[in-house]
């Protein structure tokens, strides 16, 4: 049971793949309450036509959230994940931390941050190759 052919899959090819796959297994397989066969000239139309228009929609979708996101990154206003360190505590960690008097965790305890944060933080100085 399925109560959007968009459920299904992301794409028209996709949803006939699974749709077969179903088919062969012996589960009938029912979008939005109607059955779908496989067999049938008419279910075969009507599900091609459902899985376009879903994939129509989809594809409509990702376009205006790209737009929107574009716009926003323009105005300034789509800035992504903020730092957890402001630039005055992480040049205060890297000083810290080049005296060699503290671990790593207790340079996490001390700042506030995860221990992830205070390595990649100092990965960003030290870049592995």
């Amino acid at each position: 049971m399925v109560t959007k052919l968009d459920r299904l899959a992301r794409s028209l090819p996709d949803a006939r793949n699974i749709a077969d796959e179903l088919t062969t297994k012996g589960v009938t397989l029912s979008i939005g309450g109607s059955l779908y066969d496989p067999n049938d000239a008419v279910g075969r139309l009507l599900f091609n036509v459902l899985g376009m228009v879903a994939e129509f929609e989809a594809d409509l979708i990702r376009a205006r959230t790209r737009e929107g996101m574009a716009i926003a990154k323009s105005k300034g206003r789509l800035r992504g994940k903020q730092p957890k360190l402001s630039p005055s505590k992480r040049k205060h960690l890297l000083a810290t931390h080049a005296a060699g008097t503290h671990t790593q965790s207790e340079l996490a305890e001390l700042f506030d941050v995860s221990r992830a944060t205070i390595y990649r933080e100092l990965q960003r100085i030290q870049p592995t190759t």
